[in-house]
């Protein structure tokens, strides 16, 4: 059985008795980074073997992890934070255990983008998920351009070093409509910055930002407020 184990954005609290308990009882754990891992296994007392699975290695660890589970053995998947499989590898390896007629369930829990759209202030009744964009400008502008008309908010994933090149993407693309960004959600220094893009242009003009970004951006029909 594969077991899919969503793990805590940030605060440790967040982890469900049910996880914990999946981990505790599985032959093995495949974890996005095993260092990262090994602390909320060692914070709870849980001692299993881990095998790597990130996306450089995915396609060699995922037939050693697909052969293990032929073989009877029970595995949880998880990633660095949150719900595996949004975001990271673990869709690959989810589509060859399906493929494999593999049994598998879901174990839910913490999803960023989830916290990020509910703290937002901006519609939740209907929205998108997109994910990290290209890291190249080109490419991110063209994936932007494909979002431009939708009338559902936008979520993105975005790495603190490209931040501020995407928000004057989306200035650009967009216009200024109504957004927030979230950052670090449930750690020490979570933070939810809710304005115009523009205006949240400038809060990153006088230096780098620093955490995990999740971006919320109003659709097309509340691009005016």
């Amino acid at each position: 059985m594969l077991y899919i184990v969503a793990t805590p954005i940030g605060n440790m609290g967040d982890i469900t008795l049910r996880a914990l308990e999946t981990l505790r009882t599985v032959d093995y754990i495949a974890s996005e980074d095993t260092r990262k891992t090994g602390l909320l296994l060692k914070r709870f007392d849980i001692k299993k073997p881990q095998i790597s699975f990130h996306e450089y290695n995915e396609q060699r660890s995922g037939t050693r992890i697909i052969n293990i589970l032929k073989q009877g053995k029970s595995l949880a998947l998880v990633t660095n934070a949150g719900t595996p499989g949004i975001s990271d590898p673990g869709f690959s390896l989810i589509r060859q255990a399906l493929a494999e007629c593999i049994p598998l369930t879901a174990i839910p829990g913490p999803a960023a983008f989830v916290s990020a759209i509910v703290l937002s202030g901006l519609p939740v009744n209907s929205f998108t998920f997109r994910g990290f964009p290209p890291h190249k400008r080109g490419q991110r502008r063209k994936f932007l351009e494909a979002d431009k008309e939708s009338l559902y908010t936008l979520l993105y994933y975005e790495s603190p070093y490209r931040l501020k090149d995407f928000l004057l993407d989306a200035l650009d693309i967009f216009g200024d409509r109504q957004a927030a960004i979230a950052n670090d959600l449930t750690k020490m220094f979570e933070a939810v910055q809710r304005s115009s893009i523009s205006e949240l242009c400038k809060l990153y003009e006088g230096g780098e930002p620093r955490g995990e970004f999740t971006i919320v951006i109003a659709g097309a029909r509340g691009k005016d407020g």
